[in-house]
């Protein structure tokens, strides 16, 4: 195996390994419904328990997300949020936290902002990694070189229908984790999960030394203690975005929401 680089990232799997626990990682996108609420909602879930903060970059063709985050997306572009604001509320978070953030989008918004540009921000900001859906391995070697070079990671999909040579090639180039697709399809809230996550996020595991994250469909505490049972990590999106999207005029909207993170950090084994 390829030895990795040190992270934040990887430190707080290995912290929580070290305690016998697994990483709450949770979704939402960056100025929905407004840049305010969502850093009252990053700080709100760290009190709460998670471990990691994924930052959504809105985009207007988010081809991998299911309805409900495409409509997130939707309601920040509304308020006309850019990536330089996502990159601007990054910094502003750091004021006040530390939990790793991890810039989640599409390669499009990123190309146009400039690469090196992107990178060099996104240090200055405080985020830790970038994770882009529709950037596969053979073409991310511009931005996997600068990541690299100021330290951030670069955090890559793994999906039922991969392959040995694409787990091996994966695993080869990524930094701070793995995430491991649960379903194939879109986002979205599920009330079931494949039988097979299990057998494949330990087949993941022998490619690489790196932790495993599962994502993708999980929706309910029952849901993040199974999956935690056997993955380093576990992801909840559409299910948050839900909440916040049925809250959006109400002033609980920050507490409901951070309720249902502390309900996923309880559930897991």
């Amino acid at each position: 195996m390829k030895p990795h680089k040190r992270s934040r990232l990887r430190e707080v799997f290995e912290e929580l390994k070290k305690r016998g626990g697994k990483a709450l990682i949770t979704f939402i996108t960056a100025g929905d419904p407004t840049m305010d609420s969502t850093r009252e909602l990053v700080l709100e879930f760290e009190k709460r328990g998670a471990d990691i903060i994924e930052l959504g970059i809105p985009f207007s063709d988010p081809m991998a997300d299911g309805p409900t985050i495409q409509a997130s997306s939707e309601r920040a572009l509304k308020n006309s949020v850019t990536l330089k604001d996502v990159l601007a509320l990054v910094r502003e978070i750091r004021e006040k936290s530390a939990i790793p953030i991890v810039l989640f989008g599409y390669y499009n918004p990123i190309f146009v902002y400039g690469i090196e540009r992107f990178v060099r921000d996104a240090k200055g900001a405080g985020a830790e990694g970038v994770l882009v859906v529709d950037l596969p391995p053979e073409e991310s070697g511009a931005l996997e070189r600068e990541l690299s070079r100021q330290g951030l990671s670069l955090i890559y999909l793994l999906t039922p229908t991969s392959g040995a040579d694409r787990i091996r090639l994966v695993c080869g180039r990524a930094s701070g984790f793995i995430y491991y697709v649960s379903v194939a399809g879109v986002t979205g809230a599920r009330e079931r999960l494949a039988t097979r996550v299990s057998s494949a996020v330990k087949r993941v595991k022998g490619f690489t030394d790196l932790p495993v994250g599962v994502g993708f469909g999980i929706s309910a505490p029952g849901q993040v203690n199974a999956v935690s049972r056997y993955a380093d990590g576990v992801v909840v999106g559409s299910a948050i975005v839900n909440i916040i999207a049925e809250n959006i005029h109400s002033p609980m909207l920050v507490k409901k929401a951070g309720r249902f993170v502390e309900r996923l950090k309880r559930a897991m084994a």
